[in-house]
């Protein structure tokens, strides 16, 4: 196994076990150590990979093993989320990205019927991404023929369907808050949409040669009648007595109850007190038929009689076709309490019969209790991601649900979740894109968040540093600019990619950088003689004031333009500024007092006696600055150059000198 730099948990008996711990951006590696002796070996039962259903606990995957021995070891890696990583899941964070952020855009001009109607649309948006992603996760999971994937896929369905049910009750209850009346429509459409055990079984009847014959025809008429779907159950119902015409008394009776059953409408205008009173004289209606004995002939009418007086045993024995305890309490409060009240909602509720109830229970629970702190505890704690609450918490705080709750460590609930959230996005190759906008909008310690994990992005590209770059120059982060610039420069440099390391050196500012990478350009061309990335160096602009090799390099390439141009009266002025004003280095004058050989050679004289004066006072300086044993080590092509150039500018001395005396004499 690669030896990996890991701490060593303090405290812990140097003679025994040890687990060491390496942390990386978002994620740990743990090595569980045996320093006993010889023959010893960790238990089989300890430390096994396993997964953990809380948000933010660390969940373990077994990476490699060591076998027996006096070091035998095991390594995990341990991820802080691992969820981020399901490719099918990969929709659920894009799609909902969108959403949030339009939300945090709107208009919060809006108020009154406006806002809410905008906030319920927003969280039906939320739950239609939660149920596409369930329905691609379903097909995902019939399609595959590897049974750990299946099992993978058919556990995240069960979580989907989970996390829908749970906000489309949230949804009513906080978001919407639907008031008495329509309470009971939303929670029996709730119903409808999400108990749907029955439905195979509802299917099977329907679509038999004769259904009023069927076995099961009595229990679709009863979960029809359970689910508040009346008119389902009167056509089912028609079709027993077209084949029974000695019950066609009883079928009108009881057709004509749960036609006339009042029950509250989205656009009725009916008062409560109206409705009320309705459905009491309907109510004492129903008992009047019950005891009349109306139904005594048939069984089962009479129990739909029952229910509809809501009879709470009646129900109860239709436990097996409700399957949940929240179906059984708004089929009770349909048939005994239809205009309940948000406030009124109590938890008497029917659990069948388990000693303690399981983790979405008790989220259903304290939603019906209007605990929303208590609903986003528990699912924390149920479900395995920061997605469910952290999206659901920025909405309920949206609602202005959330406003007086801050956590004792300085964050509001809201902020704290989204950090979580969006710090588990970071860790992953693409997604973490999407957590800059989260961090966005966290006002409070957002900025500080992205700043530490913008640093951790591994830049395996030039594509991915540019974005990355990008969006720290958006948000004025300079420190950050300068870093990333140079971890590229020192990239490209290890490369040998002169010209994007000077590149990155210059966006980062970075003098000291510069320098050096104008020096290997300098040195590449001492060896090769000529330039490489001539459309950078030649396009450098105010950028080669960073430092003076940078200046240096990018007025040399212009001396070499000009020469090449044949323009060479301004290309000697130009390599004498290099030499006189001191910005081109000692070590490089031989090279420029070389460039200037071809010039000294021209027929036409391009130097001055002036200028001359000048290249013969830098070759001594350059020749007298060597010591005697310098000079002996000096190779003999060294020494030509130097009896060259002095014969070069001692024969223009003269050609100026004629020159300009011919001028004077004339």
């Amino acid at each position: 196994q690669a030896a990996v730099p890991s701490q060593v948990v303090p405290g812990a008996d140097p003679s025994a076990r040890q687990l060491c711990f390496a942390w990386g951006p978002a994620e740990v590696l743990v090595c569980e150590t045996l320093f006993g002796r010889r023959g010893e070996s960790p238990s089989r039962g300890e430390g096994g990979p396993g997964r953990a259903l809380l948000p933010g606990t660390l969940t373990a995957y077994v990476a490699g093993t060591g076998e027996g021995g006096s070091s035998s070891s095991r390594l995990f890696v341990v991820r802080k989320d691992q969820d981020i990583y399901i490719q099918t899941l990969r929709k659920l964070f894009n799609e909902s990205h969108g959403i949030f952020i339009g939300l945090q855009r709107s208009e919060e001009e809006l108020a009154g019927k406006s806002r809410k109607a905008q906030l319920v649309q927003v969280s039906k948006n939320y739950r239609s991404v939660i149920r596409a992603c369930m329905e691609d996760m379903h097909q995902a999971a019939i399609l595959t023929r590897d049974p750990a994937l299946h099992s993978q896929y058919s556990t995240q369905v069960s979580i989907l369907s989970a996390m829908e049910l749970i906000w489309n009750l949230c949804e009513i209850l906080f978001v919407e808050a639907a008031a008495a009346g329509p309470l009971l429509l939303r929670l029996l459409d709730w119903v409808r949409l999400h108990v749907c055990d029955v439905d195979n079984m509802v299917h099977e009847v329907l679509s038999s040669e004769n259904p009023s014959k069927h076995e099961l025809f009595w229990n679709v008429v009863d979960v029809f009648v359970l689910q508040g779907r009346m008119d389902e159950a009167r056509h089912l119902l028609s079709k027993e007595a077209s084949a029974n015409p000695t019950s066609v008394n009883m079928y009108k009776i009881l057709d004509d109850l749960m036609k006339k059953m009042p029950v509250p409408s989205l656009g009725n205008t009916q008062t409560l007190t109206e409705i009320e009173l309705k459905w009491q004289h309907w109510h004492e209606e129903c008992q009047r038929y019950l005891q009349d004995g109306t139904f005594a002939s048939n069984s089962h009418m009479e129990s739909i009689c029952k229910i509809l007086l809501g009879d709470e045993d009646a129900i109860l024995e239709k436990k097996d076709l409700m399957t949940t305890w929240y179906h059984f309490l708004v089929t009770r409060l349909l048939y005994s309490h239809p205009t309940v009240k948000p406030m009124e909602l109590r938890m008497d509720l029917f659990l069948g019969g388990e000693s303690s109830p399981e983790p979405l229970d008790t989220i259903l629970m304290a939603a019906f209790e209007f605990e929303m702190h208590q609903v986003i505890k528990e699912c924390s704690i149920a479900l395995s991601n920061w997605w469910f609450v952290a999206h659901l918490t920025d909405l309920l705080d949206h609602c202005k649900l959330l406003q007086s709750h801050n956590l004792y460590f300085g964050s509001n609930m809201r902020e704290f979740l989204l950090l979580e959230y969006a710090s588990g996005l970071f860790s992953h190759h693409s997604l973490w894109q999407l957590g800059v906008d989260y961090f966005d909008h966290c006002p409070e310690y957002g900025r500080v968040y992205l700043e530490l994990h913008i640093e951790r992005i591994p830049l395996n590209t030039e594509q991915k540093a540019l974005k990355v770059l990008r969006i720290c120059e958006q948000r004025q982060m300079h420190e950050q600019v300068r870093s990333i610039c140079k971890i590229m420069a020192m990239k490209a440099l290890r490369n040998n990619r002169l010209g994007s390391a000077l590149s990155w050196s210059i966006r980062a500012k970075d003098a000291a950088f510069a320098t050096l990478i104008s020096d290997r350009f300098l040195k590449d061309y001492c060896e090769s003689g000529c330039f490489s990335d001539l459309d950078l160096i030649d396009n450098l602009g105010p950028s080669m004031l960073l430092s003076d090799r940078l200046t240096f390099l990018g007025k040399y390439r212009e001396f070499h333009r000009l020469y090449g141009e044949k323009r060479f009266s301004e290309a000697a002025k130009l390599l004498l500024m290099l030499m006189t004003a001191h910005i081109a280095p000692c070590s490089f004058w031989m090279t420029l007092l070389t460039d200037a050989l071809p010039l000294l050679e021209q027929k036409e004289v391009i130097f001055s006696a002036e200028q001359t004066y000048e290249l013969m006072r830098c070759l001594e300086d350059l020749t007298a600055g060597k010591s005697d044993k310098q000079k002996f080590q000096d190779d003999d092509v060294e020494t030509m150059k130097v009896e060259m150039l002095r014969l070069a500018l001692a024969r223009n001395l003269a050609r100026v000198i004629v020159k300009e005396g011919t001028l004077e004499g004339s």
